[in-house]
């Protein structure tokens, strides 16, 4: 036995088994059409003249979301009761490294809910907000924005600026939001604002705007080192929102922020190990092709290091989730309102292990192919850039070792 098989339920290898055939079936044909196009790959898309990803990449994005919600392949995430998959942490993790190990860097990533699909936060809902927001996200057929962080305002979440005022039975938000991803398409907006400022964890509150409400405006794009077109600034101009678009209970916001952002982080175990794995046999398929003096680099020693390590690293950061997951799944879960003060340790834990892990993966795939590893938009290129993207967002490597250093100083 090794590591991808423990805990992988029947139920992930059917929820496999279909996700393979489906992009066989339903993701290879748009990807093909997608490059008849001359519009970029979905890893490298053109951009518009705004900076936003080109709309016949998003395009392509969207409708597998949609195929995928159809098929019952977008959200094995999201509970049961809500509509969802109803997978648990271990089984999330299975079926993301599958998804990513499958994907590659193509259209098969977008059949998984992530940033832009339905989160585990939304479970705190409405009845009637679920019925409007959740189920259509849960079918892929609409897409959503986070929209915590601003300008100046990253980790420190309850220094944010965007704030939200009674009025009668509705809620007016000011503010502006940035480095959000999904900002230029997204339908529905969760947002984080201040409803009781100096009131410490309970000062913030989480809503749902819709995209199409008056007062709501995008923002500029903000170009990063993914250079795909997604990431951008959002505006909140008198914006009302009715209670029943109120996530959870008023005073809930930063509870339910940090469920998300652990969403996020949990999230890296399967994708880290998926993608790693198919560097790896990238990497190892090269060696055994590539000849230096006549033999294959394979041969070489210094070779065989650079992948074992990459074994060791996957291998390692692989395992400490799976571990850190079942611990999770036993103290009641990473999303729950209040949290059980032993799991922020945990949560960081898979994040800063995996992020770290990765980037050293991309590292040596990189390394394995000497000046190809270089070229501009190949995927260890691409890879490599997101490997060290990974290790900011959703917490830096740093605030995930402040929440290690308390979880040891105080409870363990």
């Amino acid at each position: 036995m090794n590591t991808t098989d423990i805990g992988v339920s029947p139920h992930v290898k059917a929820y496999n088994e279909k996700f393979q055939a489906f992009l066989d079936e339903r993701v290879a044909p748009i990807e093909k059409d997608l490059a008849r196009q001359g519009v970029g790959t979905p890893w490298n898309p053109k951009l518009d003249e705004a900076g936003r990803m080109h709309p016949a990449v998003w395009a392509a994005r969207r409708e597998v979301q949609r195929l995928s919600g159809k098929a019952g392949l977008y959200a094995p995430h999201i509970g049961a009761a809500a509509g969802g998959g109803g997978f648990g942490l271990i089984e999330q993790n299975h079926a993301v490294e599958f998804v990513y190990r499958h994907s590659g860097l193509g259209l098969g990533l977008a059949a998984y809910g992530w940033t832009e699909g339905p989160s585990p936060v939304l479970e705190h809902c409405s009845a009637e907000a679920r019925e409007r927001w959740l189920t259509p996200l849960i079918h892929g057929e609409i897409s959503a924005a986070f929209a915590n962080t601003e300008e100046s305002v990253g980790s420190d979440v309850l220094a944010m600026g965007t704030h939200a005022a009674r009025d009668g039975t509705d809620w007016i938000i000011n503010g502006t939001k940035a480095w959000i991803t999904n900002a230029h398409f997204a339908d529905l907006i969760q947002v984080v604002a201040v409803t009781e400022p100096g009131a410490g964890t309970r000062s913030l509150s989480m809503f749902l705007v819709d995209a199409k409400a008056p007062g709501f405006s995008r923002g500029r794009d903000i170009p990063t080192m993914l250079n795909d077109g997604l990431t951008g600034t959002l505006h909140f101009d008198d914006v009302r929102v009715p209670a029943e678009c109120i996530v959870g209970e008023i005073g809930d916001g930063f509870s339910l922020a940090m469920a998300w952002i652990n969403w996020r982080r949990l999230s890296r175990g399967g994708m880290c190990a998926g993608w790693g794995r198919w560097l790896l046999h990238r990497a190892r398929t090269f060696a055994r092709e590539r000849k230096s003096g006549g033999h294959p680099i394979a041969d070489l020693q210094a070779v065989q290091h650079l992948i074992a390590d990459m074994d060791l690293n996957i291998y390692q950061a692989h395992a400490a989730a799976l571990v850190a997951l079942t611990e999770l799944e036993a103290l009641g879960g990473p999303y729950a309102v209040p949290l059980d003060h032993r799991a922020p340790r945990l949560v960081s834990l898979v994040k800063v292990i995996n992020d770290e892990a990765f980037y050293r993966v991309t590292d040596n795939a990189v390394q394995v192919r000497g000046a190809v590893g270089l070229l501009l938009g190949s995927p260890e290129e691409k890879l490599f850039r997101v490997a060290r993207n990974l290790r900011i967002p959703a917490g830096t490597s740093e605030i995930q070792r402040n929440a290690i250093a308390r979880g040891v100083m105080k409870y363990s």
